[in-house]
């Protein structure tokens, strides 16, 4: 089979599949591994596809943004990972803000300090809040049906009436050279103000969210620290930029 062949194969079935793994491209192609890998290698150097370990993505638009329910699916294990260490990090007396996001809801359930405060413009977080008995405000705004978040002018106002010990920050991509991003202005703008009402930081992302980019820039790396299920590529010139802490060995 030719080269060219080879990689229309790959791409068709990635438009197909959305992600794929190297050993389904062997079986599809009838490679060895190592061809697959130099392919994958090229492909992903003229911008075609995105290799992340084990296979290979299609490239996300920098618009694109999945809903709160497609994203409730996704990396279901990586998130509780990470949940459980964020909310280890939280002690008593702290005044916490945490974002909307499918991670950041997760770590509700974890939280085991009651004396508390937790501000947060996620709609689904406020409920589970307060069936934990955990002290809880939301901001009033805009509500972003697709992501169950409230963001806008009105939001930001409010947001401004707190000071935090700690803020837990959900991100769509992040990126060596660009920092973390997301898809829409108003979130991306209400994250930052967190980020900086805030004594400490922290990004909550697994693996799949490195190396991507997004439309519009929250923060450079020097204003919070990642907490992340595993390794990932280029891992060693991310630590170089920021804290990372690793959850899963």
């Amino acid at each position: 089979m030719l080269t060219e062949e080879r990689h229309e194969l790959i791409l068709d079935a990635l438009k197909e599949k959305g992600s794929i793994k190297i050993n389904e491209l062997v079986e599809i192609t009838n490679a060895s591994e190592s061809t697959i890998r130099r392919d994958l290698t090229f492909l992903e150097s003229i911008n075609t596809l995105k290799r992340v370990h084990g296979g290979a993505t299609l490239l996300k638009g920098r618009f694109n943004e999945p809903s709160y329910k497609e994203k409730e699916v996704q990396s279901i294990s990586e998130k509780t990972e990470i949940a459980k260490y964020a909310a280890s990090l939280i002690e008593q007396g702290d005044c916490i803000y945490l974002d909307a996001g499918t991670t950041t809801f997760e770590m509700i359930k974890y939280i085991d300090k009651k004396d508390v405060v937790i501000v947060t413009n996620g709609l689904k977080h406020i409920n589970e809040l307060m069936e934990n008995d955990i002290n809880a405000y939301i901001l009033g705004g805009k509500v972003k049906s697709r992501t169950r978040a409230v963001i806008g002018t009105d939001a930001l106002k409010n947001l401004e009436k707190f000071m935090f010990d700690k803020a837990f920050i959900g991100i769509n991509a992040i990126h060596i050279d660009y920092g973390f991003t997301t898809p829409d202005s108003e979130e991306a703008i209400l994250k930052e103000r967190a980020i900086n009402y805030s004594r400490e930081a922290f990004i909550l992302a697994d693996n799949s969210k490195f190396g991507e980019i997004a439309f519009v820039k929250v923060a450079s790396f020097d204003k919070a620290s990642i907490i992340t299920d595993s390794k990932f590529e280029d891992y060693d010139k991310y630590l170089e930029k920021t804290k990372i802490k690793v959850v899963k060995k």
